[in-house]
């Protein structure tokens, strides 16, 4: 019973809207627009890199936590920050390392489990 008492409901309440939200924008890309599922996720990973490139994202994770930072904008976020980390630290060619090392794990992962994931499903492709 001490487990439910030490969670913060209002971070979890605020981690289901945003990242609700953010997967409200794509679903309406989808269904609103001709773009594919890969044109959508290079803009959510640009729109992240972008605003965090700017500040403006580490706010959005400081509010909603999770619900900001595991979508894809948290993705391309957390490549804009490694990236700055690195060519304070490296110079330029940080500017070409510290994205990769930054977001090295999520990659695997994406690697990894899109391929069992391709093994146990049968893919469609889109209408045009």
């Amino acid at each position: 019973m001490d487990f439910f008492n030490n969670i913060d409901w209002s971070m979890l309440i605020k981690a289901f809207i945003v990242g609700g939200l953010i997967c409200v924008i794509g679903q309406i890309l989808i269904d609103k627009t001709k773009l594919t599922p890969a044109r959508i996720l290079v803009i959510f990973v640009t729109s992240g890199a972008i605003l965090g490139g700017l500040g403006i994202y580490q706010k959005l994770i400081d509010f909603a936590g999770a619900g900001a930072s595991v979508p894809l904008t948290g993705f391309g976020n957390l490549l804009a920050k490694g990236a700055i980390e690195k060519v304070k630290s490296d110079g330029l060619i940080g500017a070409f390392t510290g994205g990769i090392s930054a977001a090295s794990a999520g990659i695997t992962a994406a690697i990894v489990f899109g391929y069992i994931a391709s093994l146990i499903s049968k893919p469609k492709i889109k209408k045009q």
